[in-house]
């Protein structure tokens, strides 16, 4: 019996986006911070079975809070899977250059409102 290819995961208020099959699944992280907490409870342990070419990634908030764009709003959620999917048969060196790019002309000349942190990780 050959045996499962499994990741475990545990978030702490991100998700974990992944696309496999050009599809993007959500994993959905616990509502509690790592630090200081009041009601600390046990962060939840997510198992995923995983394939070749499935692609991983974790971010704050970031990128999506960024405002910018010709209206000066907000780049969203739902934009930035819209381009993770647009962008997943690339490798993770192109993924990286296009997003950088796209957050660049996004922001325009507005500020950076936040850390920017988006992880991809290809299997």
């Amino acid at each position: 019996m050959k045996p499962k290819k499994q990741i475990s995961w545990s978030g702490a208020n991100n998700q974990l986006w992944y696309i496999s099959n050009k599809q993007l699944n959500e994993i959905k992280a616990d509502k509690q911070s790592i630090g200081k907490t009041d009601n600390p409870k046990p962060f939840t342990k997510h198992s995923l079975e995983f394939k070749k070419g499935d692609t991983y990634y974790l971010m704050t908030d970031g990128y999506p809070d960024q405002f910018g764009g010709p209206k000066g709003k907000k780049f969203k959620y739902k934009q930035l899977e819209e381009k993770l999917l647009a962008i997943s048969d690339k490798s993770l060196e192109e993924q990286s250059i296009i997003l950088r790019n796209t957050f660049t002309d996004w922001k325009g000349s507005l500020g950076q409102v936040d850390d920017v942190t988006l992880i991809g990780i290809k299997l």
